[in-house]
């Protein structure tokens, strides 16, 4: 064996085991056979003889998990084939040998605790963690979203999903532990757990706020999107949806769903006042100073004009900027996929909320945002409730919008807030402050959600509250256990 390589077949059930791991996450949620799978690979890399081979057969298990989970990550390649369809295949490999690295590195890590099991758990969950926010994060496919249709997703109220990446983990490595005293803690903590979320799952929201809300879904293939030609017709679409009689008190339009510059078309903005009747509309759309561009959520008044604004902060890497932009445009005329204006869009300064009188406070977020926790924590108030607008045509039809939307949900549990979500092809629907679905609208179909109230917020969670302290608190407390206590009996 060569740098404790433990050979092809024990790699290759490590591969199958990721990928049964892979089958937690939306849109099948097979969270049973997620946890066997999960199981099974920690109690193999558990029995690796070095750390070399616990390194290999987690970076193999990772490989299988991320290249099944992040499959539609070939998607966007595929909306000019002729161009970019050559680095499909590439890009899916490498990022999930990427990703995978990650769980090598837990891998290793375990090595250098009391208990193995334990160790890799303790050392995956803050690998996790650190992927989350490391080369400004991707914290997709985390282990903790299969829970997002079980009561269990309530914990991330109180301990936030990277919290509960560590409880699966320790639960997935308590079979790996022989002290008896050792399993009584994992059924101890297995049990506050269940409490926890049991209790946050029966708390009651407040009043709904009881006001005509319009959700605008065009339906309009990415391939159509930005087509000249198409231009007038796409637009005239979210018209004849936004005119359907009755017109709500509130209507909301998908990210950059206008395809004119509003700031340069004045004509473009009167329309869509003429089309709600002079009453309220927010749309996505792109707002440009100068040489730069930003990718905007709009409030259009009754005149037609943009009453206020916020701009998306946390863009995707190469979707809408490409790192060491200028470098990179002016040598390899390199220039983000989702960016129309020039090579790239220009962040906003940060999280924000806007003030819409009537219809409440709200969070906006705009498409990629809602995957990270700690930038929707980062509000500089608290909102009444959550917006997300987003373009999801860019991630497929088969499982990427709908991993999208169980993030969503699960920043709708950790800030005990409802999210009002509105996507171009889908999933547009609106969710309560438990992350259940209160409406939803068929995924795919051009048309409108209508709803007569907003759900209610819950008071203030533990999670919205500290962030990620508790998280940290407890990976700190458990770490240092297994490094402190004696090694036990076969372990």
């Amino acid at each position: 064996m060569t740098l404790g390589y433990p050979g092809w077949r024990r790699m290759g059930l490590a591969f199958g085991l990721g990928l049964g791991v892979a089958l937690g996450q939306a849109p099948l949620g097979w969270w049973p056979v997620a946890m066997v799978a999960l199981v099974l690979l920690v109690v193999g890399v558990f029995r690796a003889e070095n750390a070399r081979q616990a390194a290999w057969l987690a970076w193999a298990g990772g490989v299988g998990h991320f290249g099944l989970s992040l499959s539609w990550i070939v998607s966007p390649f595929f909306v000019e084939p002729e161009v970019y369809g050559w680095m499909a295949p590439f890009a899916l490999i490498l990022m999930a040998a990427g990703m995978a690295l990650f769980w090598a590195g837990a891998g290793a890590a375990s090595r250098l605790t009391r208990h193995r099991g334990l160790g890799f758990a303790v050392a995956l969950a803050g690998f996790e963690a650190l992927r989350g926010v490391i080369f400004t994060g991707f914290p997709w496919a985390m282990l903790a979203h299969m829970w997002v249709d079980t009561p269990i997703a309530f914990l991330a109220a109180v301990i936030g999903v990277n919290g509960m990446n560590l409880m699966t983990l320790l639960v997935a490595a308590s079979f790996t532990v022989v002290r008896k005293g050792a399993g009584w803690a994992a059924v101890a903590v297995v049990a506050a757990c269940g409490a926890a979320s049991l209790m946050q799952g029966m708390a009651e929201p407040g009043p709904e706020r009881m006001v005509s809300l319009r959700l605008v879904q065009p339906a309009i293939a990415q391939d159509l999107k930005w087509d000249a030609e198409a231009a007038r017709a796409n637009f005239d679409r979210l018209l004849e949806l936004t005119a359907l009689a009755p017109v709500a008190d509130l209507t909301i339009w998908p990210e950059t769903a206008v395809p004119y510059l509003l700031d340069r078309q004045p004509e473009v903005g009167q329309m869509m006042a003429v089309a709600t009747g002079g009453r309220a509309l927010l749309v996505g759309y792109q707002r440009v100073e100068g040489p730069q561009g930003w990718n905007s959520l709009g409030l259009v008044g009754p005149d037609g004009t943009v009453t206020q604004s916020y701009d998306k902060a946390h863009l995707v890497p190469f979707g809408e900027y490409i790192p060491f932009g200028d470098f990179a445009y002016d040598w390899f005329g390199l220039q983000a996929f989702a960016s129309q204006l020039g090579a790239a869009y220009s962040a906003g300064p940060g999280p924000a909320v806007m003030d819409l009188g009537p219809y409440g406070v709200i969070l906006p977020l705009i498409c990629y945002e809602a995957i990270f926790p700690a930038f929707v924590n980062a509000a500089p108030q608290r909102a009444d409730w959550i917006l997300q607008i987003t373009n999801d045509a860019w991630f497929g039809t088969l499982t990427g919008p709908w991993q999208h939307v169980a993030q969503v949900r699960f920043r709708a549990i950790e800030q005990g807030l409802p999210v009002v979500r509105v996507a171009n092809t889908g999933v547009t629907a609106v969710y309560d402050a438990h992350g259940r679905v209160v409406a939803e609208l068929m995924f795919g179909k051009a048309g409108v959600l209508d709803i007569g109230s907003i759900p209610g917020a819950l008071p203030p969670t533990i999670y919205s509250r500290w962030g990620e302290i508790l998280f940290l608190l407890l990976l700190a407390g458990v770490a240092a256990g297994l490094v402190l206590f004696r090694k036990p009996k076969g372990a």
